[in-house]
């Protein structure tokens, strides 16, 4: 084509995200797909039904920018209810397509040229690539081996007077790592002392495991005045096609997400906001049900791998599980991943992708475990046969 030699990439580095990549691989072989993060089961009977109703009543037309009031207000009872917080949904809750875009508007509204953006390792894909569109620089921080727990004292010696901003994303995603109180205590000591602001991904926020309990940066104070805090129905609702969230964040940083949400997408999906806001009008409860049911679909997935020759940490949320592969196998993950995708039909994820220097001799693949029963016994009958 002609006058793509002059084209410079602005994301030289960047090509299919490893998720499409896998589910491709894995729609090729016919194997189970435990890479991508969907539920492969149906969501809420209620909710399907209240999104054929609102676009029969002609809920097709452009929302307001920053989302349906009457759902904004009932996010606003959700997080008083699940969190214990009060937020001013007029000024402080933005609805969103994605949290992937409430993200992308969060980092755009703050990072600038020659700014640093602290990320902990291994990351989620979209969070640099969005910092580089910004002209920032992102650094990374690498979680600790194993427990994949926050090293303050690392995080701490990254800080500069560059660092504007540092990325949080807890249930973690690929770990299914959390951050207690004390890991919010250090970390709004440190962003107060040096300025930075804030910008957690809790989108799996209702799947926290073994009876503890989710921390968000809304419930501290000294976080909740500089923080961005994510949110996904797609997650909570099992409809990642849908496509739809949130942001909370003090009124000064929600004017700014505003500024460029409304130039990017300018409004989250008419129709699926009312449906959203008809089933929690009728089942507020539902958000709380979700842990136990997750945590049943981990533990029985993490039973029958019980004689396997894989170990493991139980994930304490989200719904990834971390297999360690090393006493099967010394080959890098990438290759491996997609040679048992091939060879023994389960799908999974590279840990190593989602880290600038993974760490030597790192044997860890992810899967997901948000599937029915008999696809779980399925892929741990395949795994335990290698």
């Amino acid at each position: 084509m002609a006058g793509t030699e002059r084209i410079d990439s602005k994301l030289p580095g960047v090509g299919t995200t490893i998720f499409s990549t896998m589910t491709a691989l894995a729609q090729e072989c016919g194997a189970i797909n435990l890479s991508q993060g969907f539920p492969d089961f149906d969501p809420p009977a209620a909710l399907v039904s209240a999104l054929g109703e609102a676009a029969r009543a002609g809920h097709n037309q452009y929302p307001p920018l920053a989302g349906l009031p009457r759902l904004r207000a009932l996010l606003a009872d959700q997080l008083q209810r699940y969190r214990g917080v009060t937020v001013d949904p007029e000024q402080e809750l933005t609805v969103v397509p994605g949290a992937t875009e409430g993200l992308y508007c969060a980092i755009t509204a703050v990072v600038r040229p020659g700014d640093e953006v602290i990320v902990l390792d291994p990351v989620y894909d979209s969070y640099e690539p969005a910092v580089t569109l910004a002209g920032g620089r992102t650094v990374h921080v690498p979680l600790t081996p194993g427990d994949f727990a926050i090293d303050w004292e690392r995080v701490a010696a990254a800080i500069t007077p560059r660092t504007r901003l540092l990325m949080l994303n807890t249930p973690h995603n690929p770990c299914g790592s959390t951050v207690s109180r004390e890991d919010l205590d250090t970390l709004a000591s440190l962003a107060e002392r040096h300025g930075f602001l804030v910008c957690s991904d809790e989108v799996y926020e209702h799947l926290v495991f073994d009876g503890a309990a989710h921390h968000s940066v809304l419930q501290h104070p000294a976080l909740r005045e500089r923080s961005f805090a994510h949110y996904s129905f797609g997650k909570t609702f099992s409809v990642t096609g849908w496509k739809t969230g949130y942001c909370v964040a003090p009124p000064a940083l929600t004017a700014e997400l505003r500024k460029v949400h409304q130039f990017v997408a300018f409004v989250a999906v008419s129709p699926v906001q009312h449906a959203i806001a008809a089933f929690l009008e009728a089942h507020p409860e539902y958000p709380g049900t979700l842990a136990a049911a997750y945590q049943a679909r981990r533990d029985r997935f993490l039973g029958l791998l019980a004689d396997s020759r894989f170990r493991f940490r139980p994930a304490a949320g989200a719904y990834f599980q971390l297999l360690d592969y090393g006493a099967l196998s010394d080959e890098p993950d990438t290759v491996l991943c997609e040679r048992w995708t091939r060879e023994h039909g389960v799908a999974s994820v590279p840990v190593s992708v989602f880290q600038q220097a993974p760490p030597a001799g790192q044997t860890l693949l992810r899967f997901c475990f948000a599937k029915s029963d008999d696809v779980l016994e399925e892929a741990a009958r395949r795994l335990c046969a290698i």
